[in-house]
């Protein structure tokens, strides 16, 4: 997964004016204890993030 298709998928998943603001603020356990963004700069694959994102939320299975 590319960062383009990860942000496309945060958009639908939580609209586009929200979903930065909760990948700068939400602190997952299944990132070690930090924000998607901070995973994301810290080299995580966009896909590994995704999953945590996809758990916490609890989105579809269709979705994951």
């Amino acid at each position: 997964m590319r960062h383009t298709e990860f942000w496309s998928r945060m958009e639908q998943a939580l609209g586009r004016a929200y979903a930065r603001s909760w990948a700068d603020q939400q602190v997952l356990a299944d990132l070690g204890e930090r924000t998607v963004n901070e995973a994301l700069a810290a080299g995580e694959p966009p896909k590994t993030v995704w999953r945590a994102v996809w758990r916490a939320l609890d989105l579809p299975d269709r979705d994951r």
